[in-house]
């Protein structure tokens, strides 16, 4: 095996696989390297509770399976990969017996919001209308010039405010602040936080523009896919392969790492220049989550009968519920009251759960490393807004801050994100560079979220890395 690969790829999540995929099309042998008995990373599927019940274990509803330009054309639904679009993406409940709903179309959405749908319309209107341009840009930020200037200045000079100062200043009512801080809670930040508002935007355009799909049977889907597209180009991709240092790999050209910088440093030891290695020891992570799987007895009971029409639902009541839960949270407090993030797969997928049964999955942000036990507070929630839950639940899976990294040391902390993304670690991430999956060392590369442009199940890291190979070494 010594001498059959042109390139190695540490690590089998969505970033690494597309790395592999970018360059086994370009006419490299590629050999891809999982340390688990399972491949795809954040995009693995599971019997978490009971046979039958499939469970996604992190990643569950895909936007950016539509939208991102290193996914989008793949032709993932050539090898297994089938879309199932809920009736709407999202619901944000704010109190019990009232939630609002985005809709697919944002003037039905604009409707529903009473008085806060023309200041709705008026945020998303441009972004919606630019289509997946605007998402092009966003999810490279580093391609300079920039291929839409004109929709990314529009965006900024929204984006850039924090939701707090920003929902003050366009809302008059409560459901418009309370949604878009249900989006903006996805960036794991202080909502008084810059760019927080960003992060709403682009996920709130995503629902409008292509929905929030989730994949049939389960996240695991993305990643057999892209696996399939891998070895139909002769590529080769192994399980139960522990890369503990470069040193216990076979010769490449290329060595692309699916890692954060904390596991970087440990796989390429004193091989990483001084400089560089302080840097990454610099680098930032953030919150952890705390997550429960449910297998049910039948649907959510809520109170509010067309929460039950969302795939994704956010549990978190008014911006000052959210923003109280969040700020708890990165100010290193267990939150009283957390902000939950739920998915109600099985509502539009019968392929999770045995007949008549439903899985329900959700998580809330907890502080780094955290180790208690939040079930009874997310349990709690959900009864003010469904009585009756407690008596459906079947059984539950639970995962902490700390079991997440254990179950996948690239969630630092049960840090899902690769890394704090605040103004300043999302564009310089892991260090400030206009190439930064590049490394000091010939021939390594690195593809995790912790490079541009973070988090998500969207591949654009590892293409971006597979690009920065074939630059710099070209066949």
């Amino acid at each position: 095996m010594a001498d059959e690969f042109d390139a190695v790829v540490v690590g089998s999540g969505p970033n690494g696989l597309v790395a592999a995929l970018e360059l086994a099309q370009a006419g490299w042998r590629v050999l891809v390297l999982e340390r688990s008995d399972t491949l795809g990373g954040g995009a693995r599927t599971a019997e978490l509770t009971l046979p039958g019940f499939r469970h996604d274990v992190c990643s569950a509803i895909h936007p950016l399976g539509l939208a991102s330009p290193a996914l989008r054309d793949l032709g993932l639904e050539k090898v297994g990969v089938e879309w199932v679009q809920p009736d709407a993406p999202l619901a944000h409940a704010l109190r019990p017996g009232h939630s609002v709903l985005q809709e697919r179309s944002l003037a039905a959405t604009a409707v529903g919001l009473g008085v806060d749908g023309r200041p709705w319309e008026r945020l998303f209107g441009p972004s919606v209308g630019s289509g997946l341009d605007l998402v092009d840009s966003l999810l490279d930020p580093l391609d300079l010039p920039p291929r839409h200037p004109v929709q990314l200045a529009r965006y900024g000079m929204s984006g850039l405010w924090s939701v707090s100062a920003l929902a003050r200043r366009r809302f008059r009512g409560d459901d418009g602040p309370a949604l878009l801080a249900g989006l903006a809670g996805h960036s794991m930040l202080s909502l008084d936080a810059p760019i927080t508002t960003g992060f709403g935007m682009l996920l709130g355009q995503l629902a409008h523009v292509v929905g929030w799909p989730m994949a049939r049977g389960g996240s695991q889907a993305i990643a057999d896919g892209l696996v399939a597209l891998i070895r139909a180009l002769g590529g080769t991709v192994l399980t139960g392969e522990e890369v503990r240092s470069l040193d216990d790999l076979p010769p490449a050209r290329a060595v692309i790492c699916d890692v954060t910088p904390r596991q970087l440093i440990d796989i390429a030891g004193d091989r990483l220049p001084s400089a560089y290695r302080r840097r990454l020891e610099r680098y930032r992570y953030g919150p952890g989550v705390f997550k429960v799987d449910w297998a049910l007895d039948g649907p959510v009971p809520w109170i509010d009968p067309r929460t039950a029409r969302a795939g994704t639902v956010h549990l978190g009541g008014t911006l000052a519920e959210v923003r109280a839960s969040e700020e708890d949270v990165v100010s290193g407090r267990v939150p009283q009251v957390p902000f939950l993030l739920l998915a109600q797969q099985s509502n539009f997928d019968p392929d999770r759960a045995p007949a008549g049964r439903h899985t329900l999955w959700g998580y809330c942000h907890v502080p780094s490393d955290c180790d208690v036990d939040m079930t009874e507070a997310m349990e709690a929630r959900i009864e003010q807004f469904a009585p009756g839950f407690r008596d459906l639940v079947l059984a539950r899976h639970t995962m902490s801050a700390p079991q997440f990294e254990a179950y996948n040391p690239n969630y630092v902390g049960g840090d899902i994100n690769g890394g704090v993304a605040d103004l300043r670690q999302f564009l310089f991430r892991p260090v400030p560079s206009l190439d930064p999956w590049s490394t000091p060392v010939e021939g390594l590369y690195l593809c995790s979220s912790s490079t541009p442009p973070g988090g998500g199940v969207h591949g654009m890291c590892g293409r971006a890395a597979a690009r920065s190979v074939l630059r710099r070494q070209p066949l």
